[in-house]
Formats: structure tokens, sequence, C-alpha cells
């Protein structure tokens, strides 16, 4: 991964993550996997199965819901998602990669992980989803303490991806009383949580488990109210915030909430605009929002670990064509 990105967008770049390769590669499913080994957990035999669905309706994948086990202890419970070691370990390539020339030296590490409710919304029953919630965030901060305390804070950044937030906005799940208030304290936590001195940002998205989203957005308006009340809440700076524009939204009224959007100093907006094989659809995206907000870079809406392989070449190609122009 380092050696494909480094040459190729190198110079483009602030920050480069590790492709979460291996038992990541499904994004959060290496979590549901663990749980399912966890003796704290059982599955839930009162629910059905949580239907996993994507915008025009196809169930892509379902599952069981999982509960605390009986006479678990809720506030003890422990966990093994491997985010610390799995950092440590890419870093160590990443580091050599630098040393060697294949990524610039100005480009910082990037470590992706999932929020705390991106775990408790899709793999957990709605009744133990607060006790889960609390224990899970424990987890993923000790995990960012771990990280700290091994690396070097001058090479990091830190990417929370909220999605299962964003769809939740938007009514995909059970929306219990003050779960607006519920994900951003959650949301403002884990920040925090990130020492000052490594850079942290956020990204917003809708999903993408066949390469399409879990939602088809009307505009930019939930993503700009979550991210003003996340920016609200964290106390420490956020270096950026991630948003996405659907490939058939070009027009301005998809981003024209971009100007209520009130960034503080120091702040940057990334518009995950770029489509593959989309050149004009790409300007024209860009274009939309830049007459709404200032914007720092591009990106695509989502990852890439759900889209084809082959389309690898013509989405960077995308990317270098829409930095130029």
């Amino acid at each position: 991964m380092f050696r494909k990105l480094g040459p190729e967008l190198g110079p483009y770049l602030r920050r480069l993550p590790d492709g979460e390769t291996g038992r990541r590669a499904d994004w959060i499913g290496f979590v549901r996997r663990n749980l399912g080994r966890n003796p704290a957990f059982e599955k839930d035999t009162d629910v059905a199965n949580f239907q996993f669905k994507q915008w025009d309706g196809k169930v892509v994948m379902e599952w069981p819901l999982l509960r605390f086990a009986s006479g678990a202890d809720r506030k003890a419970v422990s966990f093994t998602t491997g985010y610390a070691s799995d950092a440590i370990a890419s870093h160590a390539v990443y580091a050599r990669a630098r040393a060697d020339g294949i990524i610039p030296a100005h480009i910082k590490f990037q470590i992706c992980a999932a929020t705390p409710h991106a775990i408790s919304y899709m793999y957990v029953t709605p009744r133990d989803q607060a006790d889960f919630t609390r224990a899970y965030s424990k987890h993923l901060i000790g995990e960012v303490a771990a990280i700290a305390d091994a690396l070097p804070h001058a090479e990091l950044a830190l990417q929370w991806d909220v999605c299962q937030e964003v769809l939740m906005w938007e009514g995909c799940f059970e929306q219990p009383p003050g779960y607006k208030d519920e994900i951003i304290a959650s949301l403002a936590a884990t920040g925090d949580a990130v020492p000052a001195d490594i850079e942290l940002g956020y990204h917003l998205c809708y999903g993408s488990p066949l390469d399409e989203h879990c939602v088809q957005p009307k505009d930019l308006g939930v993503c700009v109210e979550m991210t003003t009340a996340i920016l609200g809440a964290v106390r420490r700076r956020v270096q950026y915030v991630h948003l996405p524009v659907p490939h058939d939204r070009r027009d301005e009224d998809y981003v024209r909430p971009l100007g209520a959007l009130m960034l503080p100093a120091g702040t940057d907006l990334y518009i995950g605009c770029v489509h593959a094989d989309n050149a004009t659809g790409n300007v024209s995206r860009l274009a939309a929002a830049q007459r709404f907000a200032r914007i720092a870079g591009v990106g695509t809406e989502c990852g890439w670990g759900r889209g084809d392989p082959q389309r690898l070449d013509a989405i960077l190609a995308a990317h270098r064509a829409l930095i130029v122009s």
C-alpha cells in the first residue's frame, strides 16, 4: 500500500493510512468476530437478526445481535481489537518506507478507527447498547493511549470514522431519547482522548458495504449539523473533517449547507467528491462546494476497501486530475 500510493500521490498528501489490510479489510467485521468469541457476550435469541441494507433496500448481509451474557460484569468486560498493536506494527513499515524515500518525509502516518457506536449500533441488542458503549469506549481510549505511548506523536494522525452515527441521524437505527447528545458526547470523548500533539480528524460518511451508500442523503445538512456539534464539544483542536458528495450530486443544493459550517482556525475541510472515470463531474462537484466553503483537499466519498481493486488506478488518476486542474 505504501509503495503504491507513496510514489503516485505522495506530493499531494498530508497523511497516509496503512490500507486497513488483512483482518481489518472489512472495516469492523473483525470486531464482530472477536465479540462472538468473547465469553462476556452471547446471541440475543429474543430479537431478529440485524439486516444491513444499502440505499435501495437490498440486504447486503445479516447477523444475530449480541447481548451481555448472564453474570457478565458489564463494567469490567475486556475486549481484544488489536487497534494499537496493528498501528504500532504498521508504523514500523511506514517508517522504513519513509526512510527509503518511498513516502515523502512530510507525510504523517494516519491511524483510522471506528467509533464506539459503530460497534454498538451494528452488533449489540438495543437494550444493552448503552452499557456496551461505555465499556467499549474505555477500551478504545486505552488503545489510543497505547499508541501514544509507543509511537512518535509528531508523525501521527488519528481519524475517527463516523458512519453509524450519521445513519442514526438519518433514521436508519432505532432512535432512543437523547441519542444526538449521546453521540456527540461519545465522539468528543474519543476525540479528546487523542493527545493534542497528534493530529485528529473526523470522517463522516454514509457507509459503503457494496461500494454504495446505505442512504442517499438529501444534502450535506446532517453532516454540517453533526460537524458543528462535534467541533463545539471537542476541547482540543481538530485538524480536519471529511464530508461526502455522492456520484450523482453536482448541484449547489447538495453542498449549500456548507455555507453554515463555521470551522475554527486550523481545521481543514476535505470534500469526498472524487469518483473514478468521472472527471467532469469531479470538477463540477468541487466547484459547487467551493462556492460555499473553503476546501482544503479532496478524496473519495468513503474508503476504498469495498471497491473493485481493478478500479484503483482509475481512482488514483481521478485524484491527480482534479488536484492539478
